[in-house]
Formats: C-alpha cells, structure tokens, sequence
C-alpha cells in the first residue's frame, strides 16, 4: 500500500507541475516586453507595434506550416529559398503579362494565383521526393534550397527584379492597406494563426502528424497514412510560402538572390521557441506565434536601443534557439 501511495503522490506531484513547453514561452514574451518598456518608452507605441507585426506576419505564415513538418518529424530549409525564387517568378511574369494586357488588376490577380500555385507545387515537389523516393528530408531541402537560389539568381541575372511601376502602385495596398488601421499581412497572418491552431489541436490531420512524429512505426500500424499525412504538411508548407511571398512583394515591389535569406532559421526558430519538438510529436500553433513574436521583439530592442549592436540580432537568435531546445531535452528527461 506505501508504494502504491508513493507513486499516487509522485502522478500527483508531477501533474501539479507546470509544462515549460506551454508557459515558457509565455513567460519570455511577457519579460521582452517589461524589458523593451523599460529601455524605451516608444516601444509599446501604436506604430512600433503594428511595424513589428507586419514585418514578423511573412516569418509568422511560413513558421506556420513549419509548425505541421516538424509536428510530423519532418524539416524543410529550402523555405526562404523558396520565398525569393516564387517572389522573382511573380514578378517576372506579372511584367510580361503586363506587356500585352496592361498594368490591371486581371495581371495582379494572375500574378497571385502563379505565386499560390508555384509555392504549392515547390512544397509538393519536397514532400513528394521525401515520401516517395525516400530522401531523408535535411538532405533533400538542403539540396532544393540551393536550387532555389540560383535559380532566382538566374532570373534576376545576378541584380534584382523589379515590378513594373504601375503594376507596384496598384499592388501596394496589400501590403499597406488593411481594416481598422491594421495592415492586411497582420490579418491574414493572424487568421491563418486561428486556422492552423484548430487543425493542429481539433482535427485527424494534426492528431496524425502529432502521431508520426511521435512515433512512425506505431502511427502506420494505427493504419495513419504516413506518406501521404507527410505529403500533406510539405504541401501545405509550400502554399503558405506562396501566402508570404503575396504579403512580401508589395512591401518593395522587387526580389533578389537575398530575398528571403535566412527565412529558414527563423521559421525554425520560432517554432522550436514556441515549445514544438524539434523530433516531433508535439506541436503549438499558437507557441508558434509567441515565437515569432518574441524573435521578432528581440531585434526591434536592438534597433531601439544601444545595448547591443543589430548586427548582432543573428547571433543572439542562435543562442536563443540552443537554449529552447536545451530546455526541450530537460523538460524531457524529467517526465
């Protein structure tokens, strides 16, 4: 009866404890913002807030679909790659269609539907190749995120592609405009948000990748289809690559060979901070969000405040990254 005592205590004990992968987060999010009020006083200003949104909401839709392939025990690195090569194959195309039926909105229109489309069929072609031939994941986008690149370096010929003027006045809304004074980036990335939390946590689909993540053999065996669940997320990464690249371009009108740089390590990051395993099995979408936002609240005190130099605003993501998954293996070796 004394063990069995014990061990009710210990389950008790250990349910009383608070998850760090789902107040962690939190907890940073709140001391960034007490820190950057403290450093600053325009830090809390409607402008500063609403700039950091917008800017962090390409990051946000893309870390978002990230959140699903790692969920599922899969990884993508070719995303902001990715990025730029859909964004340069917009651009090049909305010019020449503008060439023969104007600067209007059909070319807009088009131009949209060629960047959903080109992202979804780079993200399908991803998933197909590591479902279907087999190719471990890290390899395989590493390879396409290479291809990727040169490949919009290609297009640009080594300079940078640029929207016709016409075509960018027309298309500048979607970055600058929005509803209530919040910009339309902010309110997509925040639907998408909502979406993707309700499919993680409320849906098969997110119950499978949690479940193939966890444990591949076991969720083939609970007759989960794997490859095609794992095809799904690829897929479903690549067209929020397309969402991103649509919110993006009108910010500048134009993509380069750096477009989208180190996009990757950032959607990575924020997923990995926002309490997702980075083997899988466990995933948030609304930690993913809180991750976004607080690399992003990182790199806006060090552009508001002398403390620490920008160009240092890589370095301290990676320390940032290496202390979320150190805080994962801990978290994990106590349960």
């Amino acid at each position: 009866m004394s063990g069995t005592a014990s061990i009710s205590k210990n389950r008790a004990r250990g349910a009383r404890r608070p998850d760090l992968r789902v107040i962690g987060p939190l907890v940073a999010l709140v001391v960034l913002v007490l820190i950057g009020m403290a450093l600053n006083p325009n830090f809390l200003s409607y402008a500063n807030i609403t700039n950091v949104l917008a800017r962090s909401a390409f990051i946000g839709i893309i870390a978002i679909g990230m959140t699903f392939v790692i969920t599922a025990g899969g990884l993508d690195l070719s995303v902001g790659s990715m990025a730029a090569f859909v964004a340069g194959l917009m651009i090049l195309v909305m010019n020449l269609l503008a060439g023969s039926m104007g600067d209007g909105l059909a070319v807009l229109l088009l131009g949209v539907a060629l960047a959903l489309l080109a992202g979804l069929a780079a993200g399908f072609i991803n998933g197909v190749l590591i479902t279907r031939a087999g190719i471990e994941a890290f390899i395989l986008t590493l390879g396409t995120m290479g291809i990727y690149r040169s490949l919009v370096t290609w297009l640009a010929d080594g300079g940078t592609l640029s929207l016709g003027y016409q075509l960018r006045e027309l298309y500048r809304p979607v970055y600058y405009g929005g509803l209530f004074g919040i910009s339309w980036p902010i309110i997509v990335f925040a639907l998408l948000a909502v979406l993707g939390e309700v499919v993680m946590r409320h849906t098969a689909f997110g119950r499978h990748c949690a479940a193939i993540g966890s444990n591949e053999k076991v969720a083939r065996y609970s007759s989960v289809a794997v490859a095609r669940v794992k095809l799904a997320t690829y897929a479903i990464l690549g067209l929020l690559v397309g969402i991103a690249v649509v919110m993006y371009v009108p910010r500048l009108g134009s993509a380069s060979a750096t477009t989208g740089l180190l996009w990757e390590l950032e959607a990575i990051a924020a997923v990995i901070i926002g309490g997702t395993l980075l083997k899988g099995g466990f995933g948030r979408v609304w930690g993913t969000v809180v991750g976004v936002l607080i690399l992003s609240l990182i790199g806006n005190l060090l552009n508001l405040t002398d403390f620490v130099s920008p160009y240092l605003n890589g370095a301290i993501q990676g320390v940032v990254i290496i202390l979320a998954v150190v805080l994962q293996r801990n978290t994990g070796a106590a349960r």
